[in-house]
């Protein structure tokens, strides 16, 4: 699985008109799901975002994580992450998990997400979604547990 995860000040996510989810400071994390992850692999993702030391301590080094900082984490489907990016002019998918396997592992992340951490956030699976952040910082970090990592 991947994470791109974003320390933010806010995020939300907008289908059809509608804002289907919303954080204030914390982390937007744009979850792809790759073919091969499973359950185990979706509990050490989380595990990592959850504990991830980025937001700034006392001493302005990152030393905190969205845990200690009590910020909101907002999950949102993004299977392009998992293309292949490494020829040609157009993204390969083949590493991508098909939809069923994707959209059931980033259920299941979104549940052991919301048991884990308050509050939780996300978007909607497989819907065209309109996703607006303030990145602060900026802070950017690719994660990937599983397959590529």
């Amino acid at each position: 699985m991947i994470a791109l995860l974003q320390r933010v000040s806010a995020a939300g996510v907008v289908v059809d008109g509608e804002t289907v989810g919303a954080i204030e400071r914390g982390l937007l994390v744009l979850v792809g799901v790759e073919s091969g992850d499973n359950e185990s692999v979706a509990d050490r993702l989380l595990e990592r975002l959850l504990n991830y030391r980025v937001f700034s301590d006392d001493g302005g080094k990152m030393n905190l994580s969205v845990r200690d900082v009590g910020g909101g984490v907002l999950l949102v489907p993004q299977f392009t992450l998992a293309a292949d990016t490494r020829k040609g002019l157009r993204p390969s998918f083949s590493s991508a998990a098909p939809p069923e396997q994707g959209r059931m592992l980033f259920d299941y992340l979104l549940q052991r997400a919301l048991a884990a951490h308050a509050p939780v956030g996300h978007g909607r699976f497989g819907a065209d979604m309109k996703v607006t952040l303030t990145n602060d910082g900026p802070v950017t970090f690719w994660l990937q547990v599983g397959n590529g990592a």
